[in-house]
Parts: C-alpha cells; structure tokens; sequence
C-alpha cells in the first residue's frame, strides 16, 4: 500500500495521502451508518406513534430500498462522467443526511417520515459509488482490504450508533434523537468540501493525458456497452440482491422481536443491534484481506453458508444467552461480505466504468430487497418469527449456490 500512498501524496497536502483518504471516506462512512441503524433501534416507538401493522413498519424500509435503487443506475454513470467534482458530490451526500434526518425528526405524518427516509437513502447509495471507486482506483492491488476498511467505518456507525441509541431513548423522544443526529452532517458537509477536493483525480500522469485528450471518454462508452453482457456481473448482482434481502428483512423484525416477542429494554435491544455488527470491525478488514489473497468466491462462499446457519439456529435457541451468542456469531459475516462483492464487480470493470458497474449491480440488488422488508413483516406479523427466519436463511442458502457455481476471474490491478 506504500507505493500506491506515494503516488498520491504531494509533500505539501494532506488531502492526497491515502491514510488520509481512506480515513476520511470511512469517518463519513460512519455517520451513514450511525443514523440508519439508530432508526432501525427506534422503529417499535416509530410503530406506536403512527399506529403502523409489521407491514407498515417494513414500508418504511421498503421505500428506503426503492430509493437507494432508482438513484444507482443513473447516479453511476453521471459519477463517472464528473470525475472531477466528485468531492464536491460526497459532501452533498452527507449534507443530504442531515436534511433527510431533520425532515423524519420534524415529521408529524407518515408520509413525510417516508420522505425523509428517501433523502437519506439516495444521499447514502450515491455517497458509495465515489467513494468506493476511488479507493479502488488508487489502491488496486489491496481492492478488498481497503474497502473493508471502509466498510469499517461503517460498522463503527452500526455498533455505536444502536447502542447510543438505545440508551438515549429513555430519556429522549425518538424525533428528538433524530433531529439532533441532524446537526454533525450539516455542519461536516463543509469539511467534506475540503478534505475530498480532487479525490477524483488520476492516479498518474498517462491517465490524466488520456482523460485531457478525450480519449478515456471513448474507451468509457465502448466498455459500457458491453457491461450490460457481463454474466458474471449479473450474478454478483443477484448474489448482492439475495444478501440485500437478507440483511434488511432482518434489520425489519429483529428490534419489532427483541422489543414485543422477548419484551427487551430499549438499550438492550440497542446492544443487541450493536452486537449484531459489532464483530464486523475486526472481522470486515480480515475477510477483505483474505479475498485479496485467496479470491473472493473462496470467502464469499462460506460466509454466506454459515450465514444461513446461523439464521436457522436462530429459531430453536432464539432466547436469553444463547440469542446473544448467536447474534454475534451472525455478525461475523453479515456486513462483511458487502465490501467483498463490490471488490468482485470492481475486479471485472476497467476503472472507467467503475462507478457504472457499481450503479448497475446496486440498483438490481436495492429493487430485489425492495419488497423483502413487506415480506418480512407480513410473514412476523401473520405466521411468526420462525417463519420470517426460515425465509431469510433459505435466502442466505440460494446465495451461497449461486456464488458457489459463479466462475470469477482474479482481481484486475489497474
């Protein structure tokens, strides 16, 4: 990673420092997260103030899918057509967090909650795709580790997030805590205006005559129009689609069952949606660096299996210690395996399409998960947890097939 640092860093500014980028896009990563799983923690108060059925509780969610979908396909190729304000569109994202947590703190109407929820969806679906092709752009041959980092910053956001969350609650309204998450976002949005300037930058001297003379322009529209005839990128998106179901059908009923079927206290519900994600910061960095070195199928693979397992085990030993241990053990690969299929769709594009390819896969897996959330919620409110869990690990199964049968080639290092 040392090379790839020299290449970017000038004696004289921090900002093109790989530390320093890789740190910033995972701190900003952070608040993202932060904010999505302290709403995840308050949805049973969210149900009771709007009346809302399982089914009402999953909209909310469902339409946080649609929108992050619908904004990726066009939002990748525009990001990789503006390359050159790329900065300024990451600070417009966290500004967009800001504004959609004020709006759902403020909302005296579900409607107006679903708004908010779609400001901060589509400011968090495009926040990835500079950030993520950046840091492949810059770092190539270390693709999944440094993705993993940034899906650490993440994962720090998912762990405090609840857990501040939770505790927060007993003495707060839920739209007080939201409308107060409102103000970092707003007020670091500046930073970001400045620490991100020229992140979009070429990596070295060649590419920037090629993007001057226009001739990477070519090269971006003959590339897209093959992306589409990519077998193996459709697959990581169905994979990505499958995952995604998994993974926001679990956040809908897991605090409605923590909190109405065990009767939880708000912060241990909160530690439990912490301990969820929490093994995720160590155990993110690990898998991205073993995928680098041992491909990513070979971890993808039994990281899913083991994820369908543990959401099984989930149904007979789904109480007291052994829920505590097991939601830790589902953690272990539940986040993880995120940053490893974009390091995958990432390893079959040139870096000229890489926000597209990044848009493409995004959007089939935001309008596959779209409709989990109302599954999921129909299904707890109409037949039980197990009934949801049996859905959500038979899921977690098919991923893990398809993966398994996917042919991949080795991680591109340009």
């Amino acid at each position: 990673m040392r090379n790839q640092e020299t290449v970017l860093a000038g004696p004289a500014d921090i900002r093109r420092k790989g530390w320093f980028r890789i740190s910033g896009l995972a701190m900003g990563h952070t608040l993202f997260h932060w904010f999505i799983q302290s709403f995840v923690v308050a949805l049973p108060e969210i149900q009771a103030t709007f009346g809302l059925t399982g089914v009402g509780v999953g909209g909310v969610l469902t339409v946080r899918e649609l929108a992050s979908g619908l904004a990726t396909l066009p939002a990748g190729v525009a990001v990789d057509v503006i390359r050159r304000h790329w900065g300024a569109l990451l600070a417009v994202c966290i500004g967009g967090l800001g504004l959609g947590s004020v709006l759902m703190g403020l909302s005296p109407a579900y409607p107006l909650l679903l708004a908010g929820m779609a400001i901060v969806a589509v400011s968090h679906s495009i926040w990835h795709l500079p950030a993520s092709a950046s840091l492949s752009q810059h770092f190539p041959e270390k693709r999944g580790t440094v993705l993993a980092f940034h899906g650490v910053g993440g994962s720090v956001g998912d762990v405090a997030g609840p857990a501040v969350t939770g505790v927060l609650l007993a003495v707060l309204s839920w739209r007080g805590i939201l409308s107060w998450y409102a103000v970092p976002p707003l007020v670091l949005a500046f930073v970001a205006l400045w620490a991100f300037r020229g992140i979009g930058g070429a990596t070295n001297q060649d590419s920037g005559r090629r993007e001057s003379s226009g001739e990477i322009n070519e090269t971006r529209l003959e590339v897209t129009k093959t992306l589409l005839k990519t077998r193996a990128l459709w697959a990581i998106s169905l994979v990505k689609g499958l995952r995604g179901m998994c993974l926001v059908a679990l956040v809908t009923v897991l605090p409605l069952y923590f909190s109405n079927d065990l009767g939880l206290s708000t912060p241990a519900r909160g530690a439990h949606i912490a301990l969820l994600i929490a093994i995720g910061i160590f155990a993110k960095p690990v898998a991205g660096n073993l995928s680098d070195r041992w491909g990513r199928k070979q971890v993808l693979v039994p990281g899913l299996a083991w994820s369908c397992l543990i959401t099984l085990l989930l149904i007979p030993f789904g109480q007291g210690i052994p829920l505590t241990v097991l939601i830790v053990s589902l953690g272990l690969f539940l986040y993880p395996d995120q940053p490893i299929l974009n390091a995958a769709t990432l390893d079959t594009v040139g870096r000229e399409v890489a926000s597209t390819a990044l848009g493409l896969t995004s959007f089939i897996a935001f309008i596959m998960s779209a409709a989990s959330p109302l599954i999921a919620g129909a299904l707890y409110e109409f037949a039980g947890i197990d009934a949801t869990l049996y859905y959500v690990g038979g899921l977690f199964g098919l991923a893990a097939v398809v993966m398994a049968v996917l042919p991949l080639k080795g991680s591109r290092q340009a």
